[in-house]
């Protein structure tokens, strides 16, 4: 484990307290801790741990409720969850499994053992993060919800495009702009058509919903654009003879994005795209991506 990793610690007896952070300090960790739900969630809103251990039973709100509240929210819903309790019933696994938790360590705790979870857990939550930062990098306005269409994440474009539609919306409300709500729950609805797309018009701004495919259990990916493309893309194929879709294309590699990123976000294959852009190479007279751009951001700043 790096010496980088923060572990919230959240636990009412103050002796497992003390034992948790002393192994936990003595792995190299920095640790946090709770003695309260209350206490974890004031404390969440002003530090991001990578891993949190969660005593499953304690007074005023349970470890159950904060790790429900925890998922709720966006900015922290990534966070791993582990519990730690001396129940042993399997509808007490099932139960806090349920709220969001990655995993469930008995008491008396081995201490071989939890390392061990918290190494896998720790791993996993990377992968995603790098994951979900990859896709906000590559500029992809995307959101994931569950079966209650709640906002489980979204990439940070959709954030800025849910403030543009509604300026009191912050991460923190774990739902869509209100006017998106009745869109998404109607493309969830029926996922026959996994390509589906619906068009609304939200403060004068006309908003595409694209549903995707996602190969997580319980969760719906959307693609939520504003479209104000079009006039771009006949611009482009009046000063250039393209076709519209080479001219989709050539809009895209504008803006910097790959082929595969493109045929995304077209629903074409990364071939289709690449031979959509021989052709725009052939009518712009050009070899290059950066030529093609050159081109492209001339006539679209006239």
């Amino acid at each position: 484990m790096s010496a980088k990793d923060c572990i919230l610690v959240v636990d009412d007896n103050p002796d497992s307290l003390r034992f948790l952070v002393d192994t936990l300090e003595a792995e190299g960790m920095t640790v946090l801790i709770a003695r309260s739900g209350e206490a974890t969630l004031e404390l969440l809103g002003e530090a991001a741990p990578d891993l949190i251990l969660m005593d499953a039973i304690m007074p005023g709100i349970s470890g159950l409720e904060t790790t429900r509240q925890i998922k709720r929210n966006p900015p922290t819903a990534h966070i791993p969850v582990i519990f730690l309790t001396g129940l042993n019933e399997p509808e007490h696994v099932v139960a806090a499994l349920g709220t969001g938790g990655v995993d469930y360590v008995r008491k008396p705790i081995v201490i071989d053992e939890l390392l061990a979870r918290i190494r896998v857990h720790l791993a996993n939550a990377r992968t995603t993060y790098r994951s979900r930062l990859a896709l906000g990098l590559a500029g992809r306005s995307l959101v994931a919800l569950d079966e209650t269409c709640a906002l489980t994440w979204c990439t940070p474009q959709v954030e800025t495009l849910f403030v543009a539609l509604d300026p009191e919306w912050t991460p923190d409300r774990g739902t869509l702009p209100h006017a998106l709500v009745g869109p998404a729950r109607q493309l969830i609805a029926d996922l026959s058509q996994p390509l589906a797309t619906t068009r609304i018009e939200v403060r004068g701004l006309e908003i595409e919903l694209a549903l995707l495919e996602t190969d997580r259990p319980g969760e719906t990916l959307i693609r939520i654009t504003e479209v104000q493309e079009d006039g771009k893309i006949a611009l482009l194929q009046k000063h250039n003879g393209l076709t519209r879709r080479e001219a989709e294309v050539l809009l895209w590699v504008s803006y910097g994005k790959t082929n595969r990123t493109i045929s995304e976000i077209l629903g074409i294959s990364p071939r289709t795209v690449n031979k959509h852009l021989e052709q725009v190479f052939r009518k712009l007279g050009v070899e290059t991506r950066a030529a093609a751009t050159a081109i492209a951001v001339r006539y679209l700043s006239d």
